[in-house]
């Protein structure tokens, strides 16, 4: 298991699904860990890490959140190691159907939030003396798929701004990558039919959904000093979904 020793992790996004996992396992690999999220059951999940974690209410699409939220980190637990942009939105639109409102609430969630959190935590990196990003985004960056034309605009732009990220941060010793996960069994698809899930885990040649662990896994690899020469790297983690 990669090991995260002394590391001060900061996960967006972590009050449940993905985000929770990403917690529990970073904390258990030896890392401190904040969970910000704008959902007060951080709270929670912070409260079952125990004495290296904390809770911050933290608005991924506000600079002034950002600013705030990593001053109290670096109160809490010193500079920033690792930043996941693991916090998203979705909307489930045809393109001709999706509103000015829907884009623009994806948009700022997906995109401005992962370009706020790059910039406003490489300088506490930089304290640190370098660090890892892993931004989260999503298959839809590869596969085209109906009534997502929204959220995969989204998710094509975690993508370029990941690969401008690599060689712009590199000289501060900061690596950045990027997870594209296919279907995972979370809260979202919680909501949807048993049978929706039956017909996506028979598309996928591995025949089920991924689970948050299978993405912590990878995500805790890509922060660790294991991946230490790894920058730029796009991990899809989907099964075998995008391959058909």
């Amino acid at each position: 298991m990669a090991r995260l020793d002394g590391k001060t992790a900061f996960i967006t996004g972590a009050a449940n699904g993905m985000g929770r996992a990403q917690a529990l396992s970073f904390a258990v690999s030896g890392a401190k860990v904040i969970v910000a999220d704008i959902a007060d059951e951080g709270a929670t999940v912070a409260v079952e890490i125990g004495k290296d974690a904390r809770y911050i209410a933290h608005d991924v699409t506000s600079e002034e959140s950002w600013l705030s939220a990593i001053a109290q980190t670096e109160s809490a637990f010193g500079p920033i190691d690792i930043l996941v942009n693991n916090a998203g939105a979705f909307v489930h639109a045809a393109l001709a159907e999706g509103t000015v409102e829907e884009f623009d609430r994806v948009t700022r969630v997906n995109q401005l939030g992962v370009l706020l959190g790059m910039k406003c935590a490489a300088p506490s990196m930089q304290k640190a003396g370098g660090g890892a990003i892993v931004n989260i985004a999503s298959l839809a960056a590869f596969r085209p798929a109906p009534n997502q034309a929204i959220y995969s605009a989204s998710k094509w732009a975690v993508r370029g701004l990941s690969r401008v990220a690599v060689v712009e941060l590199a000289q501060l010793g900061i690596r950045v990558n990027s997870v594209y996960p296919g279907p995972v069994d979370t809260r979202l698809f919680a909501l949807n039919p048993t049978e929706f899930k039956a017909m996506l885990a028979e598309l996928t040649p591995l025949k089920r959904l991924a689970q948050p662990d299978d993405i912590a896994r990878v995500v805790r690899f890509l922060a660790s000093d294991d991946a230490a020469f790894v920058t730029g790297a796009e991990l899809v983690v989907d099964g075998g979904l995008g391959c058909t």
